[in-house]
């Protein structure tokens, strides 16, 4: 029998974990800084490069998901409007850019782990079977997650805003990963996973609320109106439902409190719109599509409308400034609207509308200031707490 005692570095060795491990959680500790990290990013460094693998390596991997369980993880709506073969193009030429941009920068040494996890991303994707999966017929009445529409919303915003953000700055050293980013970020993807639920409330509350004032006759008179006066007139009515539920929130307190979660982003871009407690989220559509729903407008209206309102909520909360003119008095754009969010005196519970800011002018509400733009943003006081659980449980707490 060996009666030696074991050397320490014999000891260390032992309880040393393995080397997958070891590189597992360093993978994990890697993410996790990235993941919490904000600021400018510059070019030369790789940074930028291992962003975009790994962020669009993801994204390949929901998406070849969502083809495998498309009856559970895409939104009806959607997939009934945009062409299969179109975004297997588009997932395959993802593939092909993740992984190039992932295997290049693993070859140049620049962020091995990160850029190794995109890479293992990219091929575990291609293993269940790219953008090759079958999709076979499948039932349109399940309960479902709008995962295709948060792939979808999240590629199409990025690419387009974060692109007029820098062409068009308002603020020029405003970083894209800007502080709380990741706090909108769940905001933006909780909205996006949720949106069957609340489809189904919305439309439930809509139909028990407004369904006695429907007249058929009265529809069809609607209807009949020539297209582009009946979307500008859809808009109008949107408009008012969305300017008296704003002041509302802003005026009663007991609403207020759950607003306050929208007004608590401190810095403005195309994300910060995202942040909206869910109760509101429901309360305002129903408010708002009730009436639309009660005049009849034309579905290829409706249609319309929901695509200009989904523009502008994300483009009036950008960092983008652009010359407007006379159409400023007429319009509401990111300035008029930066203006809603500042904390200064004279944006207090100011610049309600959300498409035509006459509105505003006409009931005495517009922004007076001999400023161009405003300078600081959020709510006054800053008491709303950062995190999205923590936002959605501060209306209901003292």
């Amino acid at each position: 029998m060996n009666n030696r005692k074991q050397s320490p570095v014999n000891t260390e060795e032992r309880r040393r974990p393995p080397a997958v491990i070891q590189v597992a959680e360093s993978t994990v500790h890697d993410t996790g800084k990235l993941l919490a990290s904000s600021g400018s990013l510059t070019f030369g460094h790789g940074l930028i490069a291992t962003i975009l693998a790994t962020v669009l390596s993801f994204l390949c991997l929901l998406a070849v998901v969502a083809f495998h369980f498309p009856q559970y993880l895409t939104t009806p709506e959607l997939r009934h409007a945009y062409s299969a073969d179109i975004l297997r193009q588009i997932l395959f030429a993802s593939l092909l850019i993740a992984g190039a941009l992932a295997l290049t920068s693993i070859v140049l040494g620049n962020r091995r782990r990160l850029n190794g996890l995109a890479f293992a991303m990219v091929v575990l994707a291609v293993a269940l079977g790219g953008s090759r999966v079958p999709v076979g017929d499948f039932p349109d009445h399940t309960p479902y997650i709008g995962l295709d529409w948060f792939i979808l919303d999240l590629l199409g915003s990025t690419t387009i805003f974060v692109l007029l953000e820098k062409l068009f700055p308002l603020y020029r050293t405003q970083p894209v990963f800007r502080e709380d980013w990741q706090t909108d970020m769940v905001h933006f993807a909780v909205n996006h996973f949720i949106v069957g639920l609340v489809l189904l409330v919305v439309n439930f509350l809509i139909h028990h609320v407004f369904g006695w004032l429907v007249n058929a006759g009265f529809q069809q008179t609607v209807q009949h109106i020539w297209f582009f006066p009946q979307l500008l007139l859809c808009m109008l009515v949107a408009d008012l439902m969305e300017y008296a539920t704003h002041r509302a929130y802003h005026e009663v307190p007991f609403l207020w409190r759950f607003h306050a979660v929208h007004h608590s982003v401190r810095t403005m871009d195309w994300l910060a719109g995202s942040r909206q407690h869910i109760l509101e989220l429901v309360c305002t559509r129903v408010c708002v599509l009730g009436p639309l729903f009660v005049l009849g407008f034309d579905q290829t209206v409706i249609n319309t409308y929901i695509i200009i309102v989904g523009f502008q909520a994300v483009f009036n909360h950008a960092n983008v400034h652009l010359p407007w003119g006379p159409l400023k008095y007429v319009l509401v754009t990111p300035d008029f609207h930066h203006w809603h969010h500042s904390s200064e005196d004279e944006a207090i519970d100011r610049n309600y509308a959300a498409h035509f800011a006459f509105i505003d002018y006409l009931f005495g509400t517009a922004v007076k200031s001999s400023k161009q733009f405003p300078q600081e943003y959020g709510v006054v006081g800053d008491y709303v707490p950062d995190g999205f659980i923590r936002q959605q449980r501060f209306p209901f707490r003292r």
